[in-house]
């Protein structure tokens, strides 16, 4: 017989206890996700554009912030070089958990018009950070970048407070 982990141990039922409490949780990451941009280049003003009036990602529950020590979400725009690189691996080292990651533009997805001819661009900012949600074109519209967004939220409602204990221990 398999033994239960820890946490279900001590309450007769865990798993009830433990999935409503992933329903809360997720329901409160999701819905309040603090985010911090990092634009390098033309894609910076289409996510700037997304967090003006016109689109104000303030209605889906998003709020910029200054610092990577509170923020959840990292949107990162445009050509990643090579000396940036280290630079936004700080950033997201600095980042408390969970966090993640969107790339905005063909350049931050996989090098863009400068994939092949290069010697100072990152193929992608994968390559630094792990990265949970693509979003492609040159620049993406904001439209596409709330459309990010929504997969992002959409992917935090499905995550297991399990999962993430067990990844811990």
């Amino acid at each position: 017989m398999e033994k239960l982990p820890i946490y279900t141990q001590k309450i007769p039922g865990g798993g009830v206890l433990l999935t409503a409490t992933d329903k809360l949780m997720n329901w409160s990451r999701k819905s309040s996700i603090w985010y911090m941009l990092f634009g390098l280049a033309c894609c910076a003003i289409e996510m700037m554009a997304t967090g003006a009036s016109d689109y104000d990602l303030d209605r889906m529950g998003l709020i910029f912030r200054g610092s990577p020590r509170q923020s959840d979400l990292m949107i990162i725009a445009g050509t990643v070089t090579l000396k940036m690189a280290p630079r936004i691996q700080t950033l997201y080292e600095q980042m408390p958990e969970p966090r993640y990651v969107v790339a905005m533009g063909n350049c931050a997805c996989n090098g863009g018009p400068y994939r092949y001819d290069s010697y100072s661009t990152l193929m992608g900012v994968d390559k630094a950070i792990p990265v949970d949600v693509y979003i492609t074109g040159c620049p993406p519209r904001p439209e596409a970048l709330m459309n990010g967004i929504i997969e992002l939220q959409k992917r935090i409602d499905r995550m297991s407070l399990k999962d993430k204990m067990a990844i811990r221990v």
